[in-house]
Order: structure tokens, then C-alpha cells, then sequence
């Protein structure tokens, strides 16, 4: 039983409205088709911290924070003008006691991997637990509960209609602070995406290179728009007739869009992976997706090999097809990254900054397939996604997506997006945390692990930075992928043997 203590809280009329128009609002093109039942999408993040949970701290720190954002102190609201109906959002008084659950967990017979195992169950049963539209569309779950990798966890359940992942995540950190310095807001990383490059065409810009800079940039154009060309054609063909091959992993959603999904997630080295970045000369992205890739490998041989008859000849070592197409649907947020201190300052005074769900879709081939080396995994996946790079496809897809919205409605716009990622496998996401250990008001944090649910695929794979680590998760259909442990040791496995193969080749150079 789950008990409530009623505490309405009163938002200081400066933040609760500035003026009769921002009482309400429409809502965008993308929330409205996330809220379209052929794309009813959520994120949900679990949060393990290192001491017991405190519920009047965190309901305390709420108040302070997170129902002064606009989006989580506004319900939405449906009303139907002559022709069409339209949904707003409305400004509210928020209950925070109605949005943080605290169940009653029976602790003493639960310990370790038992306790890992409830926490699965947990979440597992949110998925299927929609969030009550009379009220602003977000919970917390605070669980007493101490499992192998946090002393108690709490569960952030939101609709993707609230804004991006990238968004929501950044909102979440800037209700954090540092556990060193509880008055700082938390750091990310410095990222100098192409600083070097940049240096190197303002060396190549000066006296007899400049026309070679010049054919440079404009070989770089053409390419820009081919790929965007292909690119845009491969979209198109994905939406009407080209599917991905059925493999163990690729889920049909066509009978039941609403399934009960399974969410784990595993912890690994962050230094491991900057070890084969710095000596592979790559990012962290281009390392996650070649691990991924070589993981899915080992994991799809493993799934085709127990499909093999008894008695057939054992002396192929690759037992999957020669040829399979599996893409994935990586997320890519369009809009300009707004800053922790930008939402820290709307929450504690109420003044502006950019939101939304700005978000495009890249299409990413991986090649699946054993390899003798498994540096060919982090080569070929560095090869896509720097030609992937290359391409206007994540821009071209969102503002495809919104004249679709405009000319055909949100029904149909959600019907085409539904149809196009049903006919990939997956989903994949990468966020980079803070670097140093940050605290939920008072509660130093011990992981992150935020995925999403609700679109048309039966594995979706996040990965989010932390200080020194590195949490995976895992979002499953478990009537499509079981031994989800299984494909997370096969992806750790991966990890250990390209970074040992990395290491052999800094001995022998």
C-alpha cells in the first residue's frame, strides 16, 4: 500500500504566470504525435543512490525545482474548436504527493540478486501503467530498496511529449548538485568536436593553399548534399517497402503496439572505453556504436546457433545468414543544447530558455558479422556514422516530419514515422553526464540509466556517461529478446576483447 500525505504546494505567482498567454499553450507538432496512440512514447530513468532515501527531502527539493518548469506544472488539456480538436497545455497548482509514490516494500526477504530482480520487475510494470492526464505528466518512484549497485533507487517516469530526452535529462541534472560543493550545479564534459580539423583548414586558408582549401570546401558541399540525397531516398524506401531482415532481435509490433517492456541496464569502465578511443583515434560514440556492433555479432551467432538442428554439420563456425541488414534509428537532437545553468535559473526565477522536442533520426546500418579482428567493428562503424555525419538526414527527417503534421494530420504523420522505424530493428541513444559525483537533493547518485518506451521496436539501447563510468540500458520486448543479461554480457565481452586487442597493438607499435 502505497500511503499519501495530501501537501498542496502553491507556486509563487512570478513563476506560476507571467501573463495570461503562458497560462496556456499549444502543443507542438512532435508532442502532439507523441501522444498520437500509434506513437505514445515515455522516458523513464532509474536512479541509484548511495544512502537511504529520504522522501520529505526530495518532495522539499521538488518544490523548489523541477514544478516551477513549465512542462512539469502544466496537464494537458484537449478542446475541440468547429472543425478540429486541439491540445494545450494549462498551467496547474501542483500535488506533490500525488506524483511521488513511495511503495511499501517488504525488504527483509529481499537481497542482491533478488533485489536487482524486483527492481526489473518494478519498472517492468510502469510500461504498462499509463500516467494520469488530469494532472501534469510525470511521477517519481522512491524505492527502499538496496540492490548490488545502489544503496536505494529511484524511478523518473516522464512523457516524451514534455520535451527531448536530452532536454529532460538536462532538466534532471540541474536539480542536482555536486557532492563536493553542494551550491554547484553539475559539469559536463568539454566537447571540441573538430578543433583540429578547423586548425587545419585555417593553416591550409593561408597563401598558395588557399584554392586547395577552396576545392576542399567545395567537394565537401557536393558530398553534403549526395548523401543527404541517398540518404533522404533510403528514408523514403524504409517508410514504404524496405524492412530489415527478421533476425531474433527485430520484434513485430503490428498485432499489439502497447507491450509490457523489460528495462536492465549494466555498469562498465568509461576509462576502458577512452583507453580504445584515445589510441583509435575516435569518440566515445564511435566506439560505443563498433562494441555494440561486434555484440549484437557474437549475440546473434549465439541465438542462430540454437536454432540449429541436432545432427547438422557443426563445422561452420558462423551459424547467421551471410547477409543480414540491421539498422538502427539513432536519436539526434537538432535544437541548440541549452545549458544546466539555463534551467537551473527558469526554475529558481522563472526566466526563459529554449525547449522542446527538437529531434531528427539517422538511419544506421550495422554490419553484423564475426570478425578475426575485432578492431574491423570499431573501423567499419567509424566509416558509417563519419559518412552518416556527412548528411542533412537528421534535420531532413524532422522538418519532413512537421510538414507531414501540417499536410496530412497527426494521425497519418504518426502512422508514416510508426511504419518507417517498424521496418528497422532498433533504437540507439548516447549522453554524455557529469564528470564529477553529483548529488538528488542530498543523495549522492551511483548510476544513471534512462531509456524510453513506446515506439515500435523491440530492443532500444542507451548509453549514459557518469564520472568514470559507463551505464548501458536496455529497453526489450521479453517475448522477442529473453536472455537480455545475455546480450549485456555479450556486449561487456566485446568491450574486453577490442580493448585487449587495442592494447596488443600499442605493444607491438
Amino acid at each position: 500500500m502505497i500511503e499519501h500525505q495530501a501537501m498542496e504546494i502553491e507556486i509563487p505567482e512570478t513563476t506560476m504566470r507571467k501573463d495570461e498567454e503562458e497560462d496556456e499553450q499549444p502543443l507542438s507538432p512532435a508532442a502532439r504525435v507523441f501522444h498520437a496512440p500509434e506513437f505514445n512514447c515515455y522516458v523513464i530513468s532509474v536512479i541509484g543512490v548511495k544512502k537511504k532515501i529520504e522522501p520529505d527531502v526530495i518532495m522539499e527539493g521538488l518544490k523548489q525545482t523541477l514544478i516551477r518548469h513549465p512542462r512539469f506544472s502544466s496537464k494537458m488539456v484537449s478542446r475541440r474548436n468547429k472543425n478540429s480538436q486541439t491540445q494545450i497545455w494549462v498551467r496547474t497548482n501542483v500535488v506533490v504527493s500525488d506524483h511521488v509514490i513511495v511503495p511499501d516494500i517488504q525488504t527483509q526477504n529481499i537481497e542482491n540478486a533478488n533485489a536487482d530482480k524486483f527492481l526489473e520487475s518494478y519498472v517492468s510494470d510502469l510500461t504498462l501503467i499509463p500516467l494520469d492526464t488530469s494532472k501534469p505528466l510525470w511521477e517519481l518512484h522512491l524505492l527502499d530498496l538496496k540492490t548490488s549497485d545502489a544503496e536505494n533507487v529511484a524511478v523518473l517516469k516522464f512523457h516524451h511529449s514534455l520535451g527531448d530526452g536530452m532536454s529532460l535529462m538536462a532538466l534532471v541534472l540541474a536539480c542536482m548538485r555536486k557532492t563536493s560543493n553542494p551550491d554547484e550545479l553539475p559539469t559536463l564534459p568539454n566537447q571540441n568536436r573538430s578543433s583540429s580539423r578547423s586548425s587545419r583548414l585555417k593553416a591550409g586558408s593561408r597563401g598558395d593553399f588557399r584554392f586547395l582549401w577552396l576545392i576542399m570546401v567545395l567537394w565537401s558541399a557536393i558530398m553534403l548534399v549526395l548523401n543527404t540525397m541517398c540518404d533522404a531516398l533510403e528514408f523514403i524506401a524504409t517508410a514504404m517497402f524496405l524492412k530489415d531482415t527478421e533476425t531474433p532481435i527485430k520484434g513485430d509490433f503490428r498485432l499489439s503496439k502497447h507491450k509490457q517492456m523489460s528495462l536492465v541496464h549494466r555498469t562498465v569502465s568509461l576509462d576502458d572505453i577512452k583507453l580504445i578511443k584515445n589510441t583509435m583515434n575516435m569518440t566515445v560514440n564511435d566506439v560505443v556504436l563498433g562494441v555494440t556492433q561486434a555484440g549484437l555479432s557474437q549475440y546473434l551467432e549465439t541465438r542462430y546457433e540454437k536454432k540449429k538442428k541436432l545432427g547438422e554439420d557443426q563445422r561452420n563456425s558462423n551459424h547467421m545468414p551471410k547477409i543480414i541488414r540491421l539498422r538502427s534509428a539513432i536519436l539526434v537532437n537538432l535544437r541548440p543544447t541549452t545549458g544546466i545553468q539555463d534551467l537551473s535559473d527558469m526554475m529558481a526565477k522563472g526566466s526563459k530558455c529554449r525547449w522542446g522536442n527538437w529531434i531528427g533520426y539517422i538511419v544506421f546500418p550495422f554490419s553484423i558479422g564475426l570478425r578475426k579482428d575485432p578492431l574491423e567493428h570499431l573501423r567499419s562503424a567509424k566509416r558509417i556514422i563519419d559518412r552518416k555525419k556527412n548528411s542533412l538526414e537528421a534535420a531532413l527527417t524532422f522538418i519532413v516530419g512537421k510538414l507531414m503534421i501540417k499536410s496530412f494530420g497527426v494521425k497519418m504523420a504518426a502512422n508514416i514515422i510508426n511504419r518507417a522505424l517498424s521496418n528497422t530493428t532498433m533504437s540507439f541513444s548516447n549522453l554524455i553526464g557529469p564528470i564529477e559525483e553529483i548529488s538528488f537533493f542530498g543523495h549522492p547518485i551511483a548510476y544513471m540509466a534512462p531509456s524510453v518506451y513506446g515506439h515500435p521496436h523491440a530492443l532500444t539501447m542507451h548509453f549514459q556517461s557518469y564520472m568514470n563510468k559507463m551505464t548501458i540500458s536496455l529497453t526489450v520486448d521479453p517475448t522477442v529478446i529473453s536472455d537480455t543479461h545475455r546480450l549485456l554480457d555479450d556486449w561487456e565481452e566485446s568491450l574486453k576483447n577490442i580493448k585487449a586487442a587495442v592494447q596488443e597493438r600499442g605493444s607491438i607499435h
